[in-house]
């Protein structure tokens, strides 16, 4: 781009930047581990560059929601849930006169850490993570360490503090009457992303630093309770008539009316504050059919035959891959689709069985499937 009309775009910029709230994140206030040149593009906006054209955001596209293996192509990958997000938020963002590209950028590598089979692989691993390393499995914290330590061949993809924070406290299974940020350090991060593998707690607690991270975190939950619904009732989990009378008396029966009810709800509660706000009588509803959907969706998601054959897999895969580089086989895919990518960094400082937490993380369901089938003959 020539001088003159770079010059010409910086001042665009600017202008955008000086019309926004007073309790947005400007683009000045961007905060890296790692500097680099600045480009045309604002810096946000080139975090969100930097994820979508990521290895690990391809894999979204065959990643559970909530459903695995359904024979119904119009059920919800994670592909869909983190484009809903980036769309909710933004909408909110825009009215509230928010950074939009940080949310986005927030909102699409929100659930990067996610493995396999959705919540349930999320689990599993857990238990194998404290099992084997005596440390925590979330998929936030997951999500963090994807794109510090894994990505780009263990270089990581130098996002901002202010996406990888929100990142870390997107936690979408829990729904707050208020959202206010909360202001961190380089250092107050870290801590609290490495407290996230030993205190199980702390992923519940953990506050954005940015108010667009807030936004990020509500929109999650308003992305997947109304769309989860539609999911379930396609696939005749259950029929909407079952919702029960005082959500859709507030909130609607539907994932439009839905979305729309606690979209203007925010709006109206958060204009022209440095918070993020839902009236009482949508949170209360918000709370009751999340608890609805975990009784009649989430917690029948899987039987028990597959919780256990899921499980089985999980173990499995472990225990190969662990001894395939205890004996230093390279013809294993842990070496051929992971391991031989990874610069000294990440090898010299990650033991075997993180290793091999990371490269069963990343996985899609389908090749978990059909490395989990190679082995279980």
């Amino acid at each position: 781009m020539n001088e003159e009309i770079y010059e010409k775009v910086k001042e665009q910029r600017q202008k955008q930047q000086d019309s926004l709230s007073k309790y947005a994140t400007r683009d000045s206030e961007v905060i890296r581990f790692n500097e680099f040149q600045d480009d045309y593009r604002p810096p946000f906006w080139r975090d969100a560059d930097r994820i979508v054209h990521n290895l690990s955001y391809a894999r979204y596209s065959d990643k559970t929601q909530v459903f695995s293996f359904k024979d119904n192509d119009h059920v919800s990958k994670r592909m869909t849930h983190v484009q809903l997000v980036s769309k909710v938020a933004r909408t909110i963002g825009r009215m509230l006169n928010l950074n939009e590209d940080l949310i986005e950028a927030a909102a699409l590598g929100h659930d990067i850490g996610h493995t396999p089979l959705g919540h349930l692989g999320e689990r599993i691993l857990n238990d194998i993570s404290m099992r084997e390393l005596g440390e925590f499995f979330k998929h936030n914290v997951q999500g963090v360490r994807t794109f510090m330590y894994i990505d780009k061949n263990g270089n990581g993809s130098n996002l901002s503090l202010q996406v990888l924070d929100a990142v870390l406290c997107h936690n979408g299974e829990m729904v707050s009457g208020e959202y206010h940020p909360k202001k961190k350090t380089k250092e107050d991060f870290l801590k609290e992303y490495n407290d996230s593998y030993i205190d199980p707690t702390l992923t519940k607690k953990l506050i954005p630093m940015t108010l667009e991270g807030c936004v990020v975190r509500i929109s999650d939950i308003i992305a997947y309770i109304g769309r989860d619904i539609e999911d379930a009732i396609m696939i005749g989990v259950f029929s909407r008539d079952q919702i029960p009378k005082h959500i859709k008396q507030v909130l609607g029966d539907n994932n439009r009316d839905i979305i729309a009810t606690i979209n203007n709800d925010i709006i109206n509660n958060s204009y022209g504050k440095p918070y993020i706000k839902l009236s009482d009588d949508v949170y209360k509803a918000i709370v009751d059919l999340k608890q609805f959907n975990y009784d009649h969706i989430y917690s029948k998601a899987n039987t028990k035959e597959e919780e256990d054959y899921y499980t089985r897999g999980f173990n499995l895969l472990f225990d190969k891959y662990l001894e395939d580089i205890e004996y230093n086989k390279k013809d294993s895919e842990i070496f051929i689709d992971f391991l031989n990518t990874k610069n000294d960094e990440y090898l010299n400082n990650t033991v075997p069985k993180r290793r091999v937490i990371d490269f069963l993380a990343g996985m899609t369901d389908e090749y978990f499937m059909s490395k989990y089938q190679e082995i279980d003959k």
